[in-house]
């Protein structure tokens, strides 16, 4: 008779903790009216059981969240192993003040002005502010070339994927024609 009053109430008992994982609530919330109504005994053994359940799944959420950190630190297989983008937004985030850090690349032509003691061009940065260029003006990574009256001819300097320098001419213009990147 007890025996069978013991499987009954641990029937209960893992039914009430597997309801209250489905409601989120605690399982010692779950486990004390039905200790109300057993003996002292088998309260006794329900109480010690659930905190132990509690703490088993402690450590599996713990795990849950390593495996969803370490998911977040592997990289992106289809993302290139020599990254050029990275490599550029690294630099981006130390470049010295003024002209001096100017990336060719990010630059926008707006205009260009013809002045008395030469050709004026007017660009902007990423961050919208506003720089006027002269020829032979040093950049963060090459310089000023020419400007003409439709355009302006940069000489870059960088590295290639495997890290060779590059040098390279650049040429931004205002009204750029199809298929051109401004």
């Amino acid at each position: 008779m007890r025996s069978a009053m013991s499987i009954v109430l641990g029937i209960i008992l893992a039914a009430a903790s597997v309801g209250a994982r489905a409601q989120a609530k605690p399982s010692g919330a779950a486990v004390a009216p039905v200790a109300k109504a057993a003996t002292a005994k088998p309260a006794k053994k329900a109480a010690t059981k659930a905190p132990a359940k509690s703490e088993s799944s402690g450590p599996a959420a713990g795990v849950a969240s390593a495996q969803t950190e370490q998911k977040a630190a592997r990289r992106d297989p289809f993302e290139s192993l020599v990254g050029r983008q990275k490599s550029l937004a690294d630099a981006a985030k130390n470049l010295p003040p003024g002209k001096a850090g100017l990336q060719v690349e990010s630059l926008r032509l707006d205009g260009i002005v013809k002045a008395p003691n030469g050709m004026i061009a007017v660009v902007t940065n990423p961050q919208l502010r506003t720089y006027f260029l002269r020829e032979g003006d040093q950049l963060y990574d090459g310089r000023v070339e020419k400007i003409a009256m439709d355009g302006v001819s940069f000489h870059e300097l960088g590295k290639d994927a495997f890290g060779k320098p590059v040098e390279r001419q650049v040429n931004k213009r205002i009204y750029s024609s199809a298929g051109e990147q401004q």
